[in-house]
């Protein structure tokens, strides 16, 4: 392990290995989060017999980099902050994975969420490997102008650890375009002024106007629905009869309700860390007059014309669907015993424990799961990547077509693998993305 001196930090880049920094506080809050993800690589290994020198070689990220770095406050105080970014496997191309603000954030969480984004990247097929990042911080108790800060220090301090041909970050909790935009500024100041064009390319999920891509904000959301849509075609049904409940209306809770109320679904409750909600009369709950709320007063509760209920009672709310939107572990052993649901599609990652998943399977519930559900989000990065890599730009319609194709191709291979080996729909998706990068591993070989 070598440290070394970045921007008035500190930064470590750490070799493979899953125990490195060990002992932080935050870790307790998510302490078998990687070993989770290990478990389900490992099981859907051996599913398909993967070669046994793949599964050591994806047990481990290639590299961990940690930077703990200063921040002047508005009050002339100086804060330190501590940030990760790991980069788990790249054998399809470069690292790519979402930077989350949240007090919560430990390297274990960090070091799943990368994983996730290999399995993710392989399951949709497209070039792009498995990286994550975060900043242990509650963002809430920021002005502006000091997260702003906070993000080009970050940046700065993680130096040539990201860029457009090697790592690509994109939004993910409590960070949003805005954010995205300070990350390309800050990325060109360090480039010679000749090479600065490079820079747009260097994150996803960036304003329009900034050089993102439309139908990014909404990609997610999109993609959840367009999953939903598949598996109710399978099921005989339509999107139009169905009804469903939502945790989390953030980027992409909120961006799913908007879309399925289009297209005729009923939203008959929702939950955050504000409270729960659910409709009081027969129409539903407005899914865009939420999203208007939630934008000014920062949750559900308080939403006009609903009625307040427990977070108990919500995960009871008898729907078709539930749409976990919000953090890692909500479905427990526990709360998957309360829903009342023909199907569950994570628009989160990790939302579901492995007890939950073991009472979904016993209870008959369906999941998409969370490599396979909320995939749209980084097919449309991939999508905005290559538009800014080539000086193009997509309409739309364009992008909506494009995502749905790459998400429906997927979704015919995971089913295939469920219907072929027999096994639950997570294990399969697992197994697809698995074989896929055997596939390059073989075809490639391991210098030297």
């Amino acid at each position: 392990m070598t440290t070394a001196p970045i921007a008035n930090g500190t930064a470590t880049l750490t070799p493979p290995s899953p125990r490195t920094i060990a002992g932080r506080a935050h870790d307790a809050e998510h302490p078998k989060l990687f070993q989770r993800v290990r478990e389900q690589m490992d099981q859907a290994a051996e599913a398909v017999g993967l070669a046994p020198e793949v599964r050591k070689i994806l047990s481990s990220p290639v590299c961990e980099v940690s930077v703990n770095f200063p921040v002047r406050m508005d009050d002339g105080r100086i804060e330190m902050f501590s940030g990760y970014r790991v980069q788990h496997n790249n054998v399809l191309g470069p690292f790519k994975g979402g930077i989350r603000y949240h007090q919560d954030v430990s390297i274990d969480e960090v070091r799943a969420l990368a994983a996730w984004m290999t399995i993710k990247c392989a399951l949709v097929d497209i070039p792009f490997g498995g990286g994550k990042g975060g900043v242990q911080v509650d963002p809430a108790t920021l002005s502006r102008r000091e997260i702003e800060r906070m993000t080009r220090r970050f940046v700065y301090a993680l130096g040539a650890n990201i860029g457009p041909g090697y790592d690509v970050p994109a939004p993910d909790v409590n960070t949003d375009a805005r954010t995205m935009a300070w990350i390309v500024d800050t990325y060109a100041a360090t480039l010679p002024p000749q090479e600065r064009y490079r820079a747009l390319a260097v994150v996803t999920g960036k304003p329009v106007s900034a050089g993102g891509s439309v139908g990014r904000e909404k990609a997610t959301g999109q993609g959840v629905v367009d999953l939903i849509e598949m598996w109710a075609a399978d099921k005989n049904c339509t999107v139009a009869d169905l009804t469903y409940t939502v945790q989390g209306f953030g980027k992409v809770g909120a961006w799913a309700a908007r879309i399925l109320k289009d297209k005729g679904a009923k939203l008959l409750a929702a939950q955050d860390v504000t409270g729960a909600i659910k409709a009081s009369g027969p129409t539903g709950l407005d899914a865009d007059a939420l999203a208007e709320h939630v934008k000014k007063t920062g949750g559900v509760a308080g939403f006009p014309g609903a009625t307040a209920i427990t977070r108990e009672a919500f995960f009871g709310v008898e729907a078709d669907v539930f749409i976990p939107a919000a953090l890692e572990n909500q479905v427990t052993g526990e709360t998957a015993r309360l829903l009342n649901v023909r199907l569950v599609a994570e628009g989160a990652n990790g939302p579901t424990t492995p007890e939950g998943d073991a009472v979904l399977c016993e209870r008959g519930i369906d999941v998409l799961p969370d490599v396979l559900c909320n995939a749209g989000g980084v097919v449309v990065s991939y999508f905005e990547w290559l538009q800014n890599r080539g000086g193009a730009a997509w309409d739309a319609a364009e992008i909506d077509h494009k995502l749905k194709d790459i998400l429906t191709r997927a979704y015919g291979r995971v089913k295939e693998m469920v219907e072929s080996k027999s096994l639950d729909w997570r294990t399969a998706a697992y197994a697809v993305a698995l074989r896929r990068i055997e596939q390059v591993y073989a075809e490639r070989g391991i210098y030297p």
